[in-house]
């Protein structure tokens, strides 16, 4: 059996297992878990007990080699782990990843942790900061790291403690600090945005970065977060002021109404109440967004007003838009489904090829009349023990001149890389995973984000810690030319 301090270890799964603030520590030394409650799309921090029989079903997995052993490291050939570098400090969940020059930015429910990754096989922690948030998603621009709090707080501070979202004295939305002393971020600037910011996304100008912020869920009895929230919070930042940041608009995404949900067809399906995720690609003046019920194309060639060219459902198969990728040309969309939030153990036969998955979508025509066009489904191809919650998550392009290459977190499915280079036959190149938790329980872990930055991959694993991956493949291998000085996923870069 491999162990984390074995990690070169492949062996291949068959399919068909069974089913600005006082508190603000830079250096930091001891932190407790913040007590902050999941919404939908969150992974909760509960474990879920399962079955006798699908207990007996785990261990019986792994005893026949079909699911690996508790904790066990196994890879494809063309796969290699590198690094894995244990949670410290702070013990909430790993979330998100950004980078910029050789560090890597890693959010936690706790605060947000920097990296040096100048040598990927030897990462090295260069500063933890405690400010507990839900989520806690993370970006960085120029000397500015955004983060993302969508937990009801007592205050804007870093020392705040949780208090009901009921009370209109509560805070929940975007910090910002200053990071032009790497080891000491500065806290500098909090701005409150309705329904909080479950995440966020830049839109860099020489001046100015403009936030989208987004955030679902409202609720009449909460009096920051009144339904209906049909739209996203949009923050200006001026750079040489960012203590000046403050919301300026708020567009109408869904003036008629998104996805009420539900449905005989497909109960688990969710009412569109805001979005999840956005996605960027400001060489295009393009974006797509990931909206709960629904995926949208919009135009964003004047920043702080949005316009929404096409609108996209799945009522049969999809739950929860989770999140979207575009490729190099810009003439596809990648959403994923967060079917379960997250939570679940959705990689099974029961479930399916076409639930919790990715759809592919295609964009057909020019400008405004863009229109977004389905051609097909993925989800990895091997199947998940019941005490593993998996299904699709994070993602980001790998920069391939002329192929379509993902590389994508599946919480406790692991990271695979992808090709839908044929929208229609899209398949799996590679993979790295390891094995459940635990034989008994339903437990939250996995990899939260997988991404590729400058000739490697970074892994946010929930439970685990950081990880560092490098794919040595022909159809990859192309991108290593591919050297970027800043990463925001959600902001995607020109590839061309």
């Amino acid at each position: 059996m491999a162990s984390l301090n074995n990690p070169h270890v492949t062996r291949r799964r068959r399919i068909g297992v069974a089913a600005a603030a006082a508190g603000l520590l830079a250096a930091l030394l001891t932190a407790g878990p913040a007590a902050a409650t999941p919404e939908p799309g969150d992974t909760p921090a509960k474990r879920q007990g399962v079955s006798a029989s699908q207990q007996e079903e785990v261990r019986e997995a792994i005893r026949s080699g079909e699911t690996p052993g508790v904790d066990e490291i196994v890879h494809s050939k063309n796969v290699e782990h590198l690094a894995n570098i244990p949670k410290d400090a702070l013990k909430g969940l790993n979330t998100d990843l950004a980078f910029q020059g050789k560090y890597a930015f890693a959010g936690n429910y706790d605060g947000f942790r920097i990296f040096d990754i100048s040598n990927p096989k030897k990462p090295k922690t260069v500063t933890q900061v405690l400010c507990p948030g839900s989520q806690n998603d993370i970006s960085v621009s120029g000397n500015l790291v955004f983060l993302s709090t969508d937990s009801s707080r007592s205050d804007n501070s870093c020392s705040s403690t949780t208090q009901p979202a009921t009370e209109k004295s509560s805070w929940e939305g975007m910090k910002i600090f200053d990071i032009s002393d790497i080891r000491n971020p500065k806290y500098v600037a909090a701005v409150e945005t309705a329904c909080g910011s479950h995440t966020h996304t830049l839109v860099p100008e020489r001046k100015n970065v403009y936030v989208y912020v987004s955030s679902y869920a409202p609720l009449a009895a909460y009096p920051d977060c009144q339904p209906p929230h049909d739209g996203i919070s949009i923050i200006k930042v001026p750079r040489k002021a960012p203590q000046k940041a403050a919301v300026v608009d708020f567009p109408v995404l869904f003036p008629g109404g998104g996805n009420p949900g539900g449905g005989p067809a497909n109960p688990d399906l969710s009412e569109t109440t805001g979005c999840h995720d956005i996605t960027v690609l400001p060489s295009k003046d393009l974006a797509a967004g990931a909206c709960m019920g629904d995926g949208i194309l919009f135009s964003i060639k004047d920043p702080e007003k949005p316009k929404v060219i096409d609108r996209v459902q799945d009522n049969v198969n999809f739950a929860f838009w989770h999140s979207a990728t575009f490729n190099e040309r810009a003439d596809k969309v990648v959403f994923t489904d967060e079917l379960g939030g997250g939570s679940g153990a959705t990689c099974n036969a029961e479930v399916g090829p076409k639930r919790g998955a990715n759809g592919i979508y295609e964009i057909k025509g020019h400008g405004d009349k863009r229109r977004l066009a389905f051609k097909s489904y993925f989800k990895i191809p091997r199947h998940q023990a019941d005490t593993e919650n998996c299904v699709a998550h994070n993602s980001s392009l790998i920069p391939v001149p002329g192929r379509d290459i993902m590389v994508q977190a599946w919480y406790q499915g692991g990271v695979s890389f992808w090709d839908f280079t044929d929208s229609s036959n899209p398949k799996e190149i590679g993979y790295f995973e390891r094995g459940p938790l635990s034989t008994t329980t339903l437990s939250t872990a996995g990899s939260w984000s997988a991404y590729y930055y400058n000739g490697h991959v970074y892994s946010n694993d929930i439970a685990k810690g950081f990880d560092v991956l490098r794919i040595n493949d022909r159809r990859t291998d192309p991108a290593k030319w591919f050297h970027q000085r800043e990463l925001n996923v959600q902001t995607q870069p020109d590839y061309l």
